[in-house]
Parts: C-alpha cells; structure tokens; sequence
C-alpha cells in the first residue's frame, strides 16, 4: 500500500491503470496461431506413420527396355511398342520408415511388330508387383523419397496375331507367365494429412517364351521386354 496523508491506497489501483485489459485478449489470439502452425508443421499433419494404409491412382506406362523382344523365326527381330493404362498401388506402413506395396494396374495392351511387316500381333499382360519399401526421412515430412525391391509376376493373355500375321501364316499365338525382379524409386508429396502426390519408376525383369504355329510348325522364341514402368498419381491415405 502506499500511503500519502490519511489515505490508504492500495497497489493494485496503480497497477491497473499501466495494464491493458487488451494485451491479454492479444496473448491468447498469439497462442493459438502458434499452436495452429504447431500443428500444421507437425507429423500429424504430414505423415507416413507404423499403422497407416494409403492407396494410389493415376498414369502408368510400361516402356519396354530399348532393344527389348526377341526373334520370331524367319522374320527376324520384331518390336513391342509402349502402353498407358490406369495404374493403382496399395501400401501398408509396418514402420514410419519401412512400406510394403502392392502394384495392380488395368491390362497393358502391345503392339509386336517388325520393320518389314509392321504389326503383326496384339498381346495383353498384367504384372502385379510386390515391394519392400524404405522411405527416406522422418514421419513428420513433407517429402517422404523412398526406394524398394520386389518380385513381378506378369501373366500374359488374348494374345492374337492379326491379319497381316495370319497372312504370312503365324496362328496360336501363347506367351508363358514370368517371374523375375523388380526395382523402384519414388517420391510422395503430402498435400494435407489425407491427400498426397506421387511419381515412381520401377525396373522389372519380365522374359517369357513366345509359342505359336508357323505354317503347321509349332515355334518357340524367347521374348526379353524388361521394361520400365513410370507412374504419376495421386493418392488418399486411411
């Protein structure tokens, strides 16, 4: 208290006059921004977390590696041209940083040809693709880069010659399902906590035996397409 003459005055009467009532209202109003940025910034805002499951659609085109095919017979080498079909993967986060992902796309449909004859057949395949992948940085990033290593099983299917192939007397055209490896790099950019963008490319090691009629001679070639396969999409997480 101060005292001057007879009067008591307490403390806090001079107190109040230097406080502004509005610095408060202004404290609170800095608080909650910084815990909105906080949480803007953080994982739960941007992440690839143990426990998640998100799923990918867009773009995939299967490019056969440059020299890829094979012989058919006396035709000589022959060509598979590239194709573009919708591309969708499934991935399950078992750590922040290790995901386990599972390639499927709607059928990819090749043209073979060869410079002589042009296109001569029409061959279908599916090559479903099992990855072990690692994903760089932490799980609060933005940018999570991640590379992987798997297995591709390619099943081909309505493989046909058409009339030119026909006309030079090829029919019962079959191709044998392949097994090999597979590689991959990507690179997600999450949008929000649900939404993200992607680009991948994997490697896969697809050969397979070409089997079809010349004449009444049944033939065997080995087929080598090897290609790479480049993904853009778009993706939800759950």
């Amino acid at each position: 208290m101060i005292c001057v003459g007879s009067f008591v005055t307490p403390m806090w009467v001079y107190s109040s006059r230097f406080y502004n009532h509005n610095d408060g209202a202004d404290m609170k109003k800095l608080t909650v921004a910084a815990l909105a940025v906080t949480t803007l910034l953080s994982g739960s805002a941007f992440a690839h977390e143990a426990g998640e499951f998100f799923m990918r659609a867009g773009s995939a085109t299967v490019r056969p590696t440059e020299g890829a095919g094979g012989t058919l017979g006396s035709l000589g080498g022959f060509s598979v041209t590239n194709n573009t079909q919708l591309g969708l993967t499934f991935t399950y986060m078992a750590t922040d940083n290790i995901g386990v992902e599972l390639l499927a796309a709607s059928p990819f449909r090749h043209k073979v040809g060869t410079a002589t004859t042009g296109d001569i057949a029409t061959v279908h395949h599916l090559p479903p693709t099992l990855m072990a992948q690692w994903y760089f940085g932490d799980s609060g990033s933005k940018f999570r880069p991640y590379i992987g290593a798997g297995i591709n099983y390619t099943t081909f299917f309505n493989n046909d010659f058409n009339d030119t192939g026909e006309g030079l007397g090829l029919s019962d055209l079959s191709l044998k399902d392949s097994w090999g490896v597979a590689g991959q790099v990507g690179l997600d950019y999450l949008i929000n906590r649900d939404w993200l963008l992607n680009m991948s490319v994997w490697y896969m090691d697809i050969d397979t035996t070409a089997k079809y009629k010349s004449g009444v001679t049944t033939v065997k070639d080995s087929v080598r397409l090897d290609p790479w396969v480049f993904m853009f999409s778009a993706g939800y997480r759950f």
